[in-house]
């Protein structure tokens, strides 16, 4: 099997996403894909209970793709063995009335993991840049000053939005949280033969929706949208990694292997010790429970 490399997958420079591959072929079968991700989660799930010991780390995972790249699949798939209590896992929907009476990082910054936990985020703060991009008439539902028409949605709003969010994910990496972007990069073939098996299989039909096939037919449009967000908010501190989606068991183990090997280099994450007063009273604690 080929060896997954971070570096054939982070983002450091300008990018198109037509030069980006949507398919990660390891050379192996499916079966033996999903053995060595087996293996790679059980070493994230004891990652992942030291840094919830340790309590002053968290990891924010976003997971950004079109419609069926996966994201849900792999959630369940690469968190699996993970502590219950050390990851939470959002999925951001249409904005409620609730959440456009504030700003629009509110809803996410409100959702972020605390210290010592995993949050995972299916749809991110990225969907302002996005979708609403695709859209700028959604812009107006946010009440905003200085916005009364889709007119006032102009290159100088998107301009101050990005440097919003850069700023945003500074702030929270200065703050110990670790940030990894994952672009789940679906080919449009692909995404038409997963949304025909939505319709053919019986108990995939919940998972489908008309509203699939309008976005699908601005697809020219996300992905310009994609590719500039990538471009303008790829950090050192926040990078982007693309992941070819068309094979979902290479992908799941692409972001499975650039969590770990990514985190595993944080080696002042450790379980903390005992007080010495406790480590020296050991044994006689030892021989109070015995005594019982």
């Amino acid at each position: 099997m080929k060896d997954i490399n971070i570096k054939d997958h982070i983002i450091t420079s300008k990018i198109e996403l037509s030069n980006l591959p949507t398919l990660l072929d390891l050379e192996e079968k499916d079966d033996e894909v999903k053995d060595k991700l087996k293996k790679v989660r059980k070493k994230l799930g004891k990652l992942q209970d030291t840094l919830y010991a340790h309590g002053k780390y968290s990891v924010l995972v976003c997971l950004q793709g079109m419609d069926t790249s996966g994201k849900d699949s792999l959630i369940r798939e690469v968190f699996k063995d993970f502590n219950a209590r050390g990851v939470e896992v959002m999925s951001f929907k249409v904005p409620t009335t609730l959440e456009l009476k504030h700003d629009y990082l509110w809803r996410h910054y409100i959702a972020l993991p605390a210290r010592g936990k995993f949050g995972v985020h299916n749809r991110t703060h990225y969907e302002n840049v996005l979708v609403t991009r695709v859209h700028p008439s959604y812009i107006l539902g946010e009440n905003l000053p200085n916005v009364n028409t889709v007119e006032d949605v102009n290159e100088a709003f998107w301009d101050k939005r990005f440097e919003q969010i850069n700023n945003f994910e500074k702030h929270l990496v200065e703050n110990g949280t670790v940030i990894f972007k994952f672009f789940m990069n679906l080919s449009k073939e692909e995404q038409k033969n997963r949304l025909l098996r939505r319709l053919d299989l019986k108990e995939k039909n919940w998972k489908f929706s008309a509203g699939d096939l309008k976005e699908r037919k601005l697809w020219d449009d996300y992905i310009f949208c994609y590719q500039d967000a990538i471009n303008r908010t790829s950090k050192a501190h926040a990078p982007w990694f693309n992941i070819p989606a068309d094979n979902k068991p290479a992908a799941r183990l692409a972001v499975a292997t650039i969590l770990y090997e990514t985190l595993k280099k944080y080696d002042d994450i450790q379980e903390p010790e005992l007080d010495e007063k406790t480590k020296a009273n050991i044994d006689l604690y030892r021989q109070q429970l015995n005594n019982e």
